[in-house]
């Protein structure tokens, strides 16, 4: 089977979350199909890191430390952005599109055979076959370490059954209500899924409903609690400013600078993943790292952390692209939820106050779209309201009326390309272009930019 018609087969099982749930959540099927594969996900050690916002950011940064640390480090994210491969890296590589081919065929094949000997009800979802060919690949690369982001959830997730040497759990808030829980806490109740019996698991304080029910499941599962509070800055009004233009030519981007104390040494943190909450990301992901340190990786040292955040690369989380010819300077950052605006918010003031922003702004139609335009849309000139390409998404219409309370100017454009050609349209010298709303839009923009991932 050729790439193209590996790729085009995995769609074919339908756009993630766009099925009914009922077939997508149940970890037998997965250990069913990873036991016909020969247990791939037994033969390296992770991480496992779930969490509603940041999770993505988290693995990245970890991933990267891991990675100067001299450890060959497996990270599988999703979703992608602009290709599938992106979700599988070795050593910051995708996953090529040969070996993406030959493994898909694999697995395919043994699911295929499962299902009609009936050791499988159905074929297996688009996320598990992902994970399996995610699993195979570490296997077979011998990463000396893995990374894995939590799909949704964490209890049911197809990555949950693995047994990490660390378990993360990223800030957790309202999201895919419908799947995981009306709650905060309930959200809470599957994250915790992926704490083990006896396991290290990082945190940071936070909603007091999570806080909660992440604090009864370490208890209950004599897990061992790893804080990551010593590695979050001070942020207080009075502390110093710790956001600093890049070094890098050609781009307005900002970084942070700060130091710290890590394993008995004061480093210097730089860390282009801009924004305050990613102070909490940067600190999970330490805490992470010293534990893993502790637990044997020797060539974990703090030089070599203080090297892995600097060479960090997490595109489209507040990513700014300089103005260009035919193109105006924008603001590229995947806010999918309430919580994730409210961050993308605070960074916009932190950065753009004064400055004129139009907000191109799409969204999956199960997302509290008007919370995150009542959130948004009073910060724009205008709003371009578009739809990206899948199943789940809003049309322009159903975005205007979202936000109609906010006030904003909201101009419906049916597809991402045509929006992004209304924008060079108007974009008035000194404006800022904020694409945001799902990672399927932004996706989609830095494509029609030409903007490698």
């Amino acid at each position: 089977m050729s790439y193209q018609s590996a790729v085009a087969s995995m769609f074919a099982l339908g756009h993630e979350l766009a099925q009914t749930p009922s077939q997508k959540f149940d970890l037998a099927h997965m250990r069913v199909l990873l036991q016909a594969m020969g247990h791939s996900e037994r033969r390296f050690p992770s991480v496992l890191i779930a969490g509603t916002n940041g999770k993505g950011s988290t693995a990245a940064t970890l991933a990267s430390i891991l990675q100067a640390s001299g450890l060959k480090t497996g990270l599988y994210t999703s979703p992608h952005l602009v290709r599938i491969n992106e979700r599988i890296r070795t050593n910051g590589q995708e996953i090529s599109d040969e070996d993406f081919a030959e493994l898909h065929a694999e697995v395919d094949r043994v699911a295929e055979g499962l299902v009609k000997k009936n050791e499988l009800p159905w074929h297996p979802s688009f996320f598990e076959m992902m994970t399996a060919i995610a699993f195979e690949h570490f296997a077979r690369e011998k990463v000396d370490l893995a990374v894995l982001e939590v799909g949704m959830g964490g209890r049911l997730d197809a990555t949950n059954v693995i047994e990490p040497r660390v378990s993360v759990i990223t800030d957790i808030s309202l999201d895919h209500q419908r799947y995981l829980g009306n709650t905060v806490g309930e959200i809470a109740r599957e994250k915790v899924g992926i704490i083990r019996a006896g396991g290290a698991v990082v945190t940071l304080p936070q909603q007091p409903e999570a806080n909660d029910v992440i604090g009864n499941t370490i208890l209950e599962l004599g897990a061992r609690a790893v804080n990551a509070v010593p590695y979050v800055p001070p942020v207080s009004p009075g502390s110093p400013d710790y956001l600093v233009p890049s070094a890098e030519t050609g781009t307005p981007s900002h970084v942070y600078r700060y130091p710290l104390q890590v394993l008995g040494e004061q480093i210097v943190v730089e860390t282009p993943l801009v924004g305050r909450h990613q102070l909490r990301n940067l600190a999970l992901a330490i805490a992470a790292a010293v534990d893993l340190n502790q637990q044997g990786f020797a060539g974990i040292t703090a030089k070599r952390i203080e090297r892995g955040v600097r060479e960090t690369r997490w595109p489209g989380r507040f990513q700014v692209k300089a103005a260009r010819a035919g193109w105006p300077e924008m603001v590229i950052d995947v806010a999918h939820n309430p919580a994730g605006a409210w961050a993308l918010r605070a960074a916009l003031s932190e950065q753009y106050d004064g400055r004129p922003l139009i907000f191109v702004f799409g969204a999956m139609r199960d997302k509290a779209i008007s919370e995150m335009a009542e959130i948004l849309f009073p910060l724009a000139d205008r709003v371009i309201a578009t739809r990206p390409q899948n199943p789940r998404a809003a049309s322009p219409e159903e975005i205007q009326q979202a936000g109609a309370r906010t006030g904003a100017e909201i101009e419906s454009v049916e597809d991402v390309k045509h929006a992004m050609e209304r924008v060079r349209e108007f974009a008035s010298a000194g404006a800022v272009v904020v694409v945001t709303g799902s990672i399927y839009l932004v996706g989609e923009v830095m494509h029609i930019i030409g903007e490698e991932v």
